[in-house]
């Protein structure tokens, strides 16, 4: 690994702190599995946002005796002074580098797998899908793994229906704790964090539209509205536009929004949700962002083939120039905007999707016979006990049942 400079490694080790500070539950399992070890002796491969919420994250595994390699799990998430600390102070091997390019952004995947991995880490499923095609002598010695994101999940899934996946999978993503607070209340603040910090936008008074009404597309509508913007939801589940309906947002076709829109939020986890015949509709001055994984959903290359540009207006916000002189503003390339133009989720919701992680690759590391090739969901004790956990943290206490409750909600005897 290249060395790194004094004052960067001192950054990203203040940094990890201040991030560490905020989330106890973590620090909680790293103190039990610093005395534990449960992962001794385990060979872990993580592709995640190297942020310095993952840095806790791979520091509690490593305090529970993984041997773990990072690589980075989106060209622009990175944050190289958490690289360097990670390297430096931790001596956790992390290969990323923010604004790399395709090649750089797979070696250093292929990198991260060269020790042999026991069980992997994912975040959108590039690692899983590069050691299936790039290096499957590996496969044999993977045991099982991880997936924080629906993006992964979706693709994770496609592989297991098609007969591809060779491990079982647990999908961190689809805990309770993990989406229901992450996807709703982490994206919808860090999605809006991005916006603004990368154009200083005012909300209040905007139209603002923001495609999918998934978890994360419900808290960046949430909180677009609660600073005032008018919110407009495109959907294409039917059941999903109704929820938005009976929310209170206005619900239309992205081709009738795309005329009203000031700011336009994609939160799909689908390709082309903005392209060519929405361009064309949109106002001059149109921002647009993407808060999913991938950046397929705003059709960045077909404005590229259809615009002059780009030529940048500001830090992390690109404009490109229509025929006729409309003017479409992108952030981060459209890329996952909340790292792209800011920091990613606050530590304190971090806190449980990670607790998540952790907690679920210790249960597969004490697994004496593993699951068949599948996607799995995380354990209800899993589940619960990061909920305890955090309410623990918060100093919130909650009521228990009585054994007459007990009783009675697992009869039928008992009617009117």
């Amino acid at each position: 690994m290249p060395s790194f400079p004094a004052e960067q490694v001192e950054l990203g080790r203040r940094r990890i702190e201040w991030a560490d500070a905020f989330m106890p539950v973590l620090a909680r399992i790293r103190a039990q599995w610093a005395e534990r070890r449960p992962l001794a002796g385990v060979r872990i491969s993580a592709c995640l946002h190297v942020t310095t919420e993952t840095a806790n994250l791979v520091r509690t595994l490593a305090a529970g005796g993984a041997e773990v390699r990072l690589s980075a799990s989106n060209p622009l998430s990175t944050q190289d002074d958490v690289v360097a600390a990670l390297n430096e102070v931790y001596g956790i091997p992390t290969f990323a580098r923010r604004g790399v390019g395709q090649d750089e952004y797979y070696a250093h995947i292929r990198q991260a797998l060269e020790h042999g991995p026991n069980l992997t880490m994912d975040d959108g499923a590039d690692l899983v899908t590069t050691l299936h095609t790039h290096q499957p002598s590996l496969l044999a010695g993977v045991r099982g793994g991880t997936e924080e994101t629906t993006t992964g999940v979706i693709r994770l899934r496609a592989m297991a229906e098609e007969g591809k996946l060779r491990y079982p999978i647990v999908a961190v993503n689809d805990a309770r704790t993990k989406h229901l607070f992450d996807n709703r209340y982490g994206t919808g603040q860090s999605a809006i964090d991005g916006v603004l910090r990368a154009t200083n936008l005012l909300l209040a008074g905007s139209t603002v539209v923001v495609a999918g009404y998934g978890w994360c597309g419900r808290g960046i509508a949430m909180r677009a509205r609660g600073m005032g913007a008018r919110v407009i939801v495109t959907e294409v589940d039917p059941l999903r536009a109704l929820e938005a309906v009976m929310d209170g947002y206005e619900v239309k076709p992205m081709l009738e929004a795309a005329a009203e829109g000031d700011l336009f939020i994609t939160a799909t986890g689908d390709t082309q949700v903005i392209t060519e015949p929405h361009f064309l509709r949109m106002k001059d001055g149109a921002i647009l962002a993407n808060a999913g994984h991938f950046d397929v959903e705003v059709d960045v290359r077909t404005l590229r083939q259809m615009a002059k540009g780009p030529r940048a207006v500001r830090p992390s916000v690109d404009e490109w120039e229509l025929p006729g002189g409309k003017r479409i503003r992108v952030i981060g390339e459209g890329r996952l905007v909340n790292l792209a133009a800011a920091e990613g989720h606050p530590a304190q919701v971090m806190d449980m999707s990670f607790a998540n992680q952790a907690l679920s690759v210790e249960w597969l590391a004490r697994q004496a016979e593993m699951p068949r090739p599948g996607v799995y969901p995380v354990p209800e004790a899993i589940d619960r006990e990061v909920a305890r956990l955090k309410l623990e943290s918060l100093h919130v206490r909650i009521d228990t049942l009585t054994e007459e409750q007990r009783r009675y909600l697992s009869g039928w005897e008992q009617g009117t």
